[in-house]
């Protein structure tokens, strides 16, 4: 027996064609919206892979902090001065901050494209960027490819990472004189973060060569913090160093990134900044070859004055203001050497206290703090 329609409610017959329609169409599509969709290979393969690391008690690989944590010590250090030279009263300021690598597991930036070990390398940067770079495959460093995983695998080798701008005349400073500006801030940066032998741990004699030492309480306190380093005086403020017996260089490449400018300086000169990133792969001086990668960011002030008007030494550079952050090396430790940790090793530090920080992002301004605060990187 059928039920017939009531009057309130018109039978299929009674409804137009163009209406009837529209509401199968729209019916049809809510059901495939709302349909359960199949997870990608990716996704079922880290969950099958979250599920049997859980049921073996085990927990997600992460950057480690702390004494008895799965995680990686780090810290990143930083110091901005600003100095007096030739009777000019300049304001002086100091700031600290230390990072450790994050407590965060996993892969906290999610998972990216993989990038390959032949993609092609990044252009030039001519200007501060807007982001951080995207997110790269977690995958492990190994001799064969320390910088896998990373950024810094796209970034130039070297020196070949410096690149100076064009030279031009910058009010009554001649190109000439702002081209030697940028020649000499350069070997600054080789000398202090790229020679070899200053990466090993020995004096950084080419890049003191090319300061000022008309700048005598600078030079004074370089000298003093290569020859008995403490926290007041810690060399790695300026020049990056590694202690030979602990750590080697993996390869003999180090990943550089940044830029360039250049003013009309304070001191009838030309004034120079210089603001760039250094990745070092390191191995363990004598163990495994477990690869550590520790990130140097340093963003340097200096002036090539005029030696007519100033007491200067023609041809060397006045160092006005100096910033560095440092990712990846132990906290609180001030022996003149950068001290990467490794995965496979437990930290012995204080747990970390600072924001957490990603060494890669070059769009953010170096902030000045007021301590030692020792934070987290997000990767390494």
């Amino acid at each position: 027996m059928s039920e017939k329609p009531s009057d309130d409610q018109p039978s299929a017959s009674e409804i137009p064609d163009d209406v009837w329609e529209q509401f199968t169409r729209d019916t049809e599509r809510d059901i495939r919206s709302s349909a359960p969709k199949e997870p990608s290979a990716r996704a079922r393969m880290v969950t099958e892979r979250l599920r049997e690391q859980d049921a073996r008690g085990e927990s997600p690989p992460g950057w480690r902090t702390g004494p008895v944590r799965q995680e990686m010590n780090g810290r990143a250090a930083r110091r901005r001065k600003l100095w007096a030279f030739i009777g000019v009263p300049l304001a002086a300021a100091v700031a600290l901050v230390a990072l450790k690598p994050s407590l965060l597991p996993g892969d906290p930036f999610g998972t990216g494209e993989p990038q390959a070990a032949d993609a092609s390398p990044l252009p030039d940067e001519t200007a501060a960027p807007t982001a951080a770079p995207g997110a790269s495959d977690p995958e492990t460093p190994t001799l064969d490819r320390p910088f896998a995983g990373s950024p810094a695998e796209r970034w130039a080798d070297g020196e070949a990472g410096i690149v100076l701008p064009e030279a031009k005349a910058v009010g009554a400073v001649s190109e000439g004189r702002v081209e030697e500006a940028l020649r000499l801030t350069k070997k600054l940066l080789v000398g202090a973060n790229l020679d070899p032998k200053t990466v090993r741990g020995a004096r950084p004699t080419a890049a003191l060569s090319v300061l000022d030492p008309k700048q005598p309480e600078l030079l004074d306190d370089l000298d003093t913090g290569l020859r008995s380093p403490s926290e007041k005086h810690d060399p790695v403020t300026l020049f990056s160093r590694f202690h030979p017996d602990e750590v080697r260089p993996a390869g003999d490449v180090i990943k550089t990134r940044g830029r360039m400018t250049f003013k009309k300086g304070t001191q009838g000169g030309v004034a120079v900044r210089a603001d760039y990133t250094f990745v070092y792969p390191v191995v363990r001086a004598d163990g495994p070859t477990e690869v550590a990668r520790t990130i140097v960011r340093r963003v340097l002030d200096v002036e090539l004055a005029d030696p007519g008007r100033y007491e200067v030494t023609p041809g060397r550079l006045l160092l006005m203001n100096y910033d560095q952050e440092i990712g990846n090396s132990s906290c609180f430790v001030n022996d003149g050497y950068l001290h990467p940790e490794f995965s496979s090793s437990r930290s012995a530090g204080p747990d970390p206290s600072g924001p957490a920080t990603d060494p890669y992002d070059r769009s953010r301004e170096l902030e000045r703090g007021d301590g030692g605060d020792c934070g987290t990187v997000t990767r390494t």
